[in-house]
């Protein structure tokens, strides 16, 4: 059964702490990834969908040319909740992956999404 237990803004703010790329604002956890391009950001957009229906948990999208801007709220609550959180976590685990120096991949050679 899901959380719908909306978080307070201190829980939010202490929660971001150790997600310092993500934001709070208007009610809504954001966070802007930048791409090397329009390429990159619709694959970005298209694992943060796949990520998103797999968790049957659904942000707001916003793309650009080299960016996305993922925003979360649950919306039954119209606040945040620790699926957002989670789902936040999960997005980040995922897309900034990159391969080790112990790794047999070499990685993308120019600037990965960050």
């Amino acid at each position: 059964m899901p959380d719908y237990v909306q978080l307070s803004d201190e829980e939010i703010k202490q929660t971001l702490q150790s997600m310092p790329e993500w934001e709070y604002r208007d009610g809504w956890i954001r966070r802007l990834y930048k791409t090397p391009g329009w390429s990159h950001t619709l694959m970005l957009a298209n694992t943060i969908g796949y990520l998103a229906d797999a968790a049957y948990h659904h942000p707001d999208l916003a793309l650009g040319y080299a960016q996305v801007i993922v925003k979360l709220q649950t919306h039954r609550v119209k606040g945040i909740t620790q699926l957002d959180i989670a789902l936040a976590k999960r997005i980040d685990e995922i897309v900034l992956w990159q391969p080790g120096e112990d790794s047999p991949f070499d990685g993308y050679p120019k600037t990965w999404v960050h």
